[in-house]
């Protein structure tokens, strides 16, 4: 595992946590700040994570369709169960989502790379939920075919 981003001691990135999410967790993601700007990290990650056959289901104030999905203003008005809560918005916000993921029955939140809130990491883990904080799933995704 390398150490990208701040979280070099892999506490909040644990490789068997990042594989059950990837791989066991289910296929619908939420993935909060995705707009349709194609100039936003979330746009391309979003697609990878498309490529490997999960649902991408936009979430921002917009409520934007991207890559033919309809969008949604908030996790509270997504009309389906979410596996996994995908969250690109700044640390500072990002605690609030993931209580918003708990709140709505994710069964699991990534934090993307950068977007760190130890506090957060607690409460959603205290809650059931599986948490991945400081990582990218479009990063982390490939790897699990040539993981030994």
């Amino acid at each position: 595992m390398t150490t990208e981003g701040t979280d070099t001691n892999n506490t909040h990135a644990d490789p068997a946590t990042i594989r059950r999410v990837l791989r066991e967790t289910g296929d619908t993601w939420a993935v909060v700040g995705l707009s349709g700007n194609r100039s936003r990290a979330a746009y391309g990650v979003a697609e990878v994570l498309q490529r490997f056959g999960k649902r991408v289901v936009p979430v921002h104030p917009k409520a934007e369709s991207v890559h033919g999905e309809q969008g949604y203003a908030s996790l509270a008005d997504i009309p389906f169960p979410v596996d996994v809560v995908d969250v690109f918005v700044n640390s500072e916000l990002a605690g609030a989502v993931a209580d918003e993921a708990v709140a709505v029955g994710a069964k699991a939140v990534w934090f993307q790379l950068g977007v760190v809130d130890p506090d957060a990491f607690a409460r959603t883990s205290a809650a059931g939920l599986d948490m991945v904080m400081d990582r990218c799933p479009a990063i982390e995704i490939p790897r699990l075919d040539r993981a030994v």
